[in-house]
């Protein structure tokens, strides 16, 4: 008797383990941009790291300046990135550049546009109090404190206070490193002439750039023919390099299906998922090696690298948030759906106009042009085999 089909849970459980959690890294913090954070970042220094100005101004003491308007002598020039820097005395103004160290004995800044912006005797036209225009030691950050929570995705303002406070590298998890192969004697590339059952290569482009935007890095090898021996001789010299081996295509129930053959009895299993597109899948271990098959056809290849790669992925990299985001709105016209099984549906989907989707193109696995214009899924459940205009559907969103 064949097998009952896996259930889209059972299936996304079997490939969030086999992929794992990636080790930690100490990454260079330029390096880091998207990862996310493997522990908790602790303040080494005070920020600022010192007293400094807000303006470009004068540096006084409050008191010398009540009586404003006043003239004091300009005792020294402090611009930013000065290290040694004189007392202030009482009845004298240094000028000082914003982000430069406030002199010892000066409370306050008068910003250059209040003055006549001397360079010997300086005019100052308003008063201030102790404290105008400074920027206190550790007003920001405290040395000790807890500036980032393992856990936080690693965007350019957390970039920017780890360099602040110092940081070269950050632990992170790092990118899984994945494999895709592109397989089938009937491929060619771009700019090739097209002989009569001949394509173009197109799903190890989309495949690797998925990976790539889900965050992991991604190397492609193209045109494996259909040959369980060159298969085998294409993948097995990068085996030792990559966290995942990611194929399309050669996995249903006809001849040569290369990827089935070369898997078969090694640690991979070909199953049926209860969805459409993307029933034919299967998922395993070849020397160690996580190995994920998904069926050719190219919307059956996104979909399935959509429902069960993409969160994987993003999974071992530490990211709390795996799914795309959901939302639920109206569809616009009556769909069919087979039974026991849940459909994927391209769809536009617009919330200025009422929260509505518009399927785009039919159910057929082969429509990549009606995927190339959808910005959602449309998700159908399993025990759902109609749909009338207006009923409330879940959308995942592709952008």
């Amino acid at each position: 008797m064949p097998k009952t089909p896996a259930s889209v849970a059972e299936h996304q459980a079997r490939v969030a383990g086999l992929v794992g959690i990636m080790p930690v890294r100490v990454l260079p913090i330029a390096e880091c941009l998207g990862l996310v954070l493997a522990e908790d970042l602790v303040a080494p220094i005070p920020l600022p790291p010192f007293d400094n100005s807000a303006m470009d101004g004068y540096a006084v003491r409050a008191s010398d300046v009540v009586e404003a308007p006043v003239t004091l002598p300009v005792a020294q020039d402090i611009p930013a990135g000065m290290t040694e820097v004189a007392p202030l005395e009482a009845g004298t103004a240094h000028r000082i550049m914003t982000g430069a160290p406030m002199p010892a004995g000066a409370d306050a800044v008068v910003q250059v546009e209040h003055t006549d912006g001397g360079t010997d005797r300086v005019l100052l036209r308003t008063a201030v109090e102790a404290g105008t225009h400074v920027r206190r030691a550790a007003d920001d950050v405290a040395v000790g404190a807890l500036v980032l929570r393992a856990g936080r995705v690693l965007g350019p303002a957390q970039l920017a206070l780890a360099g602040a406070l110092g940081f070269g590298g950050l632990p992170v998890r790092r990118r899984p490193r994945v494999l895709v192969l592109s397989t089938g004697s009937e491929l060619v590339g771009p700019g090739e002439p097209l002989l009569p059952g001949q394509i173009y290569e197109s799903n190890g482009l989309m495949l690797a750039t998925g990976v790539r935007e889900a965050g992991g890095e991604a190397e492609l090898l193209r045109f494996v023919p259909d040959d369980v021996a060159a298969f085998h001789a294409a993948i097995e010299p990068h085996l030792g390099e990559v966290d995942l081996v990611l194929t399309s295509g050669g996995v249903s129930a006809g001849a040569y299906e290369v990827v089935k053959d070369a898997f078969t009895g090694r640690g991979v299993e070909f199953l049926k998922v209860a969805m459409q597109p993307g029933g034919p899948q299967g998922a395993g271990r070849y020397q160690g090696v996580a190995v994920v098959t998904l069926p050719g056809n190219p919307v059956s290849a996104q979909v399935s690298f959509e429902v069960f790669v993409r969160p994987a992925l993003l999974a071992s990299m530490g990211f709390a948030a795996v799914e795309r985001r959901t939302a639920r709105a109206r569809i616009s016209t009556a769909i069919t759906s087979p039974a026991g099984r849940t459909q994927f549906r391209r769809g536009a989907y617009d919330a200025e106009s009422g929260e509505v989707v518009t399927p785009v193109g039919g159910p057929g696995s082969h429509l990549l042009s009606a995927l190339a214009v959808a910005n959602c899924l449309i998700e159908v459940p399993e025990d759902t085999t109609e749909l009338a205009a207006g009923d409330l559907v879940t959308i995942r969103y592709l952008e």
